[in-house]
């Protein structure tokens, strides 16, 4: 398979002090892929540089054989990559279904004239949209919290909106950050069948840190080991 995403040789450090080291992995198009270690290992300053959010020192990173590091993460974006947070705080104000629907990748942009000479099309995109997210909010499990406010919800519940925008989006690669933290044993099963729907259906590519050990066995093919910064192995669970 194509590789979705290649890092290769990465460093970071802050005030001298050393966070990866010359670390390397590449996720195969449609792959699963885990990242575990311990806290401080560097895992999500990783995603953070992936992402745009921190500049690395050295090394570089392609994404379907783009260069990526240093752009900023809308840039990244755009590109077709898309990750989570280990604490979701993302539209709180907004109802679940109106999150889904910000994420939505078709909407169309348009000045006050050229809203009202296409305001067919306009509306049959938005209906699109909104019967997209009402399907995307029953296969979570979400479907009687559509008009519910995310600042509302448990935090497992968060973390399927986080989900549910990703199925919106469409992207090529998502980066997951501790996709079952903090989340009930219930809740855990709906999240990995989400996950296993977004590669499956879509075709997603996922890179996901996680440190239940139960959910990286049942859901990765291959994983890598990140400790003090350095890679120590990598293979199938």
């Amino acid at each position: 398979m194509k590789p979705a995403i290649v890092v290769n040789d990465l460093t970071k450090g802050f005030k001298k002090n050393p966070v990866l080291k010359g670390v390397s992995l590449t996720v195969e198009q449609g792959g699963i892929v885990g990242l575990i270690g311990p806290n401080g290992s560097g895992k999500s300053t990783l995603f953070d540089i992936i992402s745009g959010f921190q500049t690395a020192d050295d090394g570089s990173i392609a994404l379907d054989g783009r260069g990526i590091l240093g752009k900023p993460p809308h840039a990244i974006t755009h590109l077709g990559l898309m990750r989570t947070f280990q604490l979701s705080e993302g539209g709180q104000r907004l109802t679940a279904i109106e999150n889904l629907l910000a994420s939505a990748q078709n909407q169309i942009e348009a000045n006050l004239v050229g809203a009202v000479l296409g305001f067919g099309r306009v509306i049959a995109v938005e209906r699109e949209n909104l019967a997209r997210a009402r399907d995307v909010l029953g296969l979570l499990g979400l479907g009687h919290l559509g008009n519910e406010y995310v600042g509302n919800l448990s935090g497992g519940q968060r973390k399927l909106i986080d989900l549910g925008r990703m199925f919106m989006a469409k992207p090529r690669l998502c980066l997951l950050d501790e996709p079952t933290a903090g989340v009930n044993p219930t809740l855990i099963h709906v999240i990995l069948d989400a996950l296993k729907h977004l590669r499956s259906e879509q075709g997603i590519t996922l890179l996901i840190v996680e440190h239940n050990m139960q959910v990286i066995s049942e859901i990765c093919e291959k994983v890598y080991v990140l400790d003090a910064g350095m890679l120590l192995a990598e293979g199938t669970p």
